[in-house]
């Protein structure tokens, strides 16, 4: 669009501020108080909070907002998050796992006296047995649950999911059943496909992910 020259000018004063010299100069007039003035008051943020709490109780929203959040809780605690990353194994994996950690600086008791040094490695398997032998597996897959199931009752294994409900599989089986809740333990040993193991050989833990075949792990 082409801008005339007068146009342009005009343009240029209404930005700048500038009067052009065909304008008029514009005067402050004092018209005088207009109607009543209040001084400007921000509401405290707690009682705006509190004023929409006591409406939403009121019209009854805030017993609706309250089972929601309850149901939405009792949701995820009856069917934790999927560990992400984590898929069936298609192939036999085995690796060893050593749980020595090195100590970053002095541990002391309530009395000073030294318990560990910085710089001390220890493994704990040196103290103490991994008894029961962990389970890794997909809570959906029928299989991989019948694979968990014959490796032995609750004192001999532990049973982890990282996929399902373990109250509906506790209710099933009768036994108890854990989750590894965004997958701490899974990341730590490694583990990328289930069903997987993990027992301990003497100072070290041999942790295995099992293909499953048909009459295999049964």
């Amino acid at each position: 669009m082409r801008i005339l020259p007068f146009a342009l000018a005009a343009l240029v004063g209404a930005v700048s501020g500038t009067v052009l010299p065909w304008q008029t100069p514009a005067h402050a007039v004092d018209h005088g108080q207009v109607g009543e003035a209040w001084p400007v008051v921000e509401s405290d943020l707690l009682d705006v909070i509190r004023a929409k709490l006591e409406s939403a109780k009121a019209s009854g929203k805030l017993d609706e907002l309250n089972a929601r959040f309850a149901q939405k809780v009792k949701a995820r605690v009856m069917r934790p998050a999927p560990v992400g990353g984590i898929s069936a194994a298609i192939e036999d994996r085995s690796w060893e796992f050593d749980p020595t950690v090195v100590i970053e600086s002095d541990i002391r008791d309530h009395k000073g006296k030294l318990i560990a040094a910085a710089g001390q490695r220890i493994n704990p398997l040196d103290k103490i047995s991994m008894t029961q032998k962990l389970l890794f597996i997909d809570g959906d897959d029928p299989a991989q649950v019948s694979w968990a199931m014959a490796q032995g009752d609750d004192l001999r294994t532990k049973v982890i999911m990282v996929k399902g409900s373990p109250f509906d599989l506790m209710k099933a089986n009768q036994r108890r059943f854990y989750f590894d809740q965004a997958g701490s333990l899974t990341a730590k040993f490694g583990i990328e496909h289930t069903p997987a193991s993990v027992e301990q050989k003497g100072r070290i833990l041999i942790v295995t992910e099992d293909a499953l075949r048909q009459g295999k792990g049964a």
